[in-house]
């Protein structure tokens, strides 16, 4: 994948909003739902429109923010006195809302544990506790999903990690698409038995069972048991811990997908992430 995705905005935009409610979905997922005026200009292009998440750098701080110009703001959010600097992460637009009070935006987050089996990670522990009005920003980063014309069936894979990008995708593909999906979970109450589909597209759900196997094993595996090769006109979209991305993609390069026809990132690495909750 190129470093930077041929869909990413130019001039990305940067929209405060504030925490409107907080909802446990499943297990091992939190869904966040944001809202504000500024939200109103946000060009959501559905799939996996994915967005830079800052929140405060402590519960009830003021959440300061980096200056933006053009693609640059890394410098500037460096230079923000450590304090001060506000936690940073990339999230997936789970769903958007025009309604007549404003925009609001859900992003599912991935609620992880400790090996003591408490809450891990600044925004699982964020999303759990976060109260109405709690302020965040998101910087837009546009989708990575990005078939050429022409490409004739599409093969997803992905972990939790991956699942909420994956999940749009599959709802704004054009009902006459085709191809695969294979999406795991960490237990079977985290499978989307309502996941909207094209009929065309063949979904695999794979269940850790609560188990704290590696996460993307158990969805790499499945995707490399596929014996027969891909037409060269495919198109692969492969997200979520390091192996998974990677492994797949020398998979489907081996079945004879060309590398410019695979989009894949690896979020994280197993080894230094915590588990999810089971």
């Amino acid at each position: 994948m190129s470093e930077l995705p041929r869909l990413m905005p130019s001039d990305p935009r940067m929209s405060r909003a504030t925490v409107l409610r907080t909802t446990r979905t499943s297990p091992s997922f939190q869904r966040v739902t944001v809202g504000g005026p500024a939200l109103d200009g946000f060009d959501w292009q559905g799939h996996d429109h994915w967005f830079r998440l800052f929140v405060p750098a402590t519960p009830g701080a003021a959440l300061v923010l980096p200056e933006v110009e053009g693609r640059s703001w890394w410098q500037a959010y460096l230079a923000i006195a450590e304090e001060q600097r506000p936690h940073c992460s990339n999230y997936t637009v789970a769903d958007l809302r025009r309604t007549g009070t404003g925009t609001e935006i859900d992003l599912d987050v991935v609620l992880h544990v400790d090996g003591a089996g408490d809450l891990a990670g600044r925004v699982a522990r964020w999303a759990v506790g976060a109260t109405p009005g709690s302020p965040v920003a998101l910087l837009d980063q546009g989708p990575m999903f990005d078939p050429p014309a022409g490409t004739r069936r599409v093969h997803l894979a992905a972990d939790e990690s991956g699942l909420p990008g994956v999940r749009g995708i599959l709802r704004s593909l054009a009902p006459t698409a085709v191809g695969t999906a294979v999406l795991e979970v960490p237990t079977d109450d985290d499978v989307d038995h309502r996941l909207v589909h094209p009929a065309g597209v063949e979904v695999t759900w794979v269940s850790r069972g609560g188990h704290h196997g590696r996460p993307g094993a158990g969805a790499l595996e499945l995707l490399e048991s596929r014996t027969g090769p891909v037409d060269p006109r495919d198109y692969a979209f492969v997200v979520g811990e390091s192996s998974l991305a990677t492994g797949g993609r020398r998979h489907l390069r081996r079945l004879g997908l060309p590398a410019s026809r695979i989009t894949f990132s690896g979020f994280y690495k197993a080894a230094a992430h915590p588990q999810p909750v089971a």
